[in-house]
């Protein structure tokens, strides 16, 4: 596999997840641009490249447990997990009402540090409300982990509850790298 610097890795994230047009997201807010997430998560190059440069933020971090946050999460925080040989925790939006009805399948969360892996953050609703709930069965969360911050409250929401957003990279970073 290429290995890319990383703006070669901001350049072809851009070129191969930024549309335009009309986009309801997440947050219920309405943009005229889109950053495709499955685009980058499905080319095994850019996965691979994200995870090597995630690799070097979460380094720095404190945390027993990968969390990544269906389901956008679950792709980046396996190839993090293979450079990182960290054990994860795949954190549903909702418990199951069937079989283990667990929130967060796999190990056990209590007494442990989580480190939430996240694709792209807008409002950071779906990690505020993730966190609240693995917090309730004990987990520590202090640290998210995303690839793209679209700068819009996100980062500052998760700082009022207690958790760093840690982003690859920002919407400018993104829009800046197209322009050159």
């Amino acid at each position: 596999m290429i290995s890319m610097n990383r703006d070669q890795l901001c350049l072809e994230i851009f070129n191969s997840a930024h549309i335009t047009g009309e986009f309801k997201l997440r947050s219920g807010v309405v943009s005229n641009e889109y950053f495709d997430k499955y685009q980058f998560e499905s080319i095994p190059q850019l996965l691979n490249n994200i995870a090597i440069h995630i690799t070097e933020i979460v380094s720095k971090l404190d945390y027993d447990i990968l969390a990544p946050l269906e389901m956008g999460g679950i792709p980046i925080s396996t190839a993090l997990a293979l450079k990182v040989d960290k054990i994860q925790c795949f954190v549903r939006k909702k418990a199951k009402e069937y079989g283990t009805a667990k929130l967060a399948e796999g190990p056990n969360i209590d007494g442990k540090k989580l480190l939430i892996v996240e694709d792209v953050v807008t409002s950071g609703g779906q990690i505020i409300l993730s966190t609240n709930d693995l917090r309730k069965q004990g987990a520590i969360i202090t640290d998210a982990v995303c690839v793209i911050d679209r700068e819009a409250g996100g980062k500052e929401k998760l700082t009022e509850i207690g958790v760093t957003l840690h982003p690859l990279f920002t919407m400018t970073e993104l829009k800046a790298i197209s322009q050159l």
